[in-house]
């Protein structure tokens, strides 16, 4: 049964303005630390310019949001920036993946993540569908089919997001 939608669209003009204004700071206030090591791999991609990494930053700052509202519970304890990795299967497909306190949040209620997200020049959009698994509380949290996250740098390309 869907437990809730959320959707979030952000203008990844402004991530690019609060990364030239605080730098790493911003990224490490939102990212967790297998999207901060994304993020950091795609910007020392210089050929593609700083909206690169801007627009993976701004992608993932709109699913942490839509999640929350998913939620119910916007972004407040158990639900954080930091609580909630979104990091790509094999296949390049996001995959939500809770950490701390959110991860038990989710498992308890067996609650299960489909997350979507699009970007284009001047913005980033996010769609995020939680279901709920009635009596599922050994469902892994957040992951509606486990094709194994990888890790930044198990992957060579990302080939579903740019």
């Amino acid at each position: 049964m869907i437990y809730g939608i959320g959707t979030d669209v952000v203008q990844v003009d402004r991530i690019v303005d609060l990364l030239a204004r605080y730098g790493d700071r911003f990224a490490r206030r939102v990212l967790g630390p297998d999207e901060l090591a994304e993020f950091q791999r795609r910007r020392s991609r210089g050929g593609h310019g700083p909206a690169y990494s801007a627009r993976y930053l701004a992608k993932r700052f709109a699913a942490k949001e839509a999640y929350s509202k998913a939620l119910g519970l916007g972004l407040r304890g158990p639900m954080t920036l930091l609580s909630l990795q979104v990091l790509n299967d094999r296949r390049g497909q996001p995959v939500a993946r809770p950490r701390k306190a959110l991860a038990d949040y989710v498992r308890e209620r067996g609650l299960v993540a489909h997350v979507s997200l699009s970007d284009e020049v001047d913005s980033a959009v996010a769609f995020v569908i939680i279901e709920q698994h009635s009596g599922d509380a050994q469902a892994d949290p957040g992951l509606a089919r486990d094709a194994g996250a990888v890790s930044p740098d198990a992957r060579a390309t990302d080939r579903r997001e740019g």
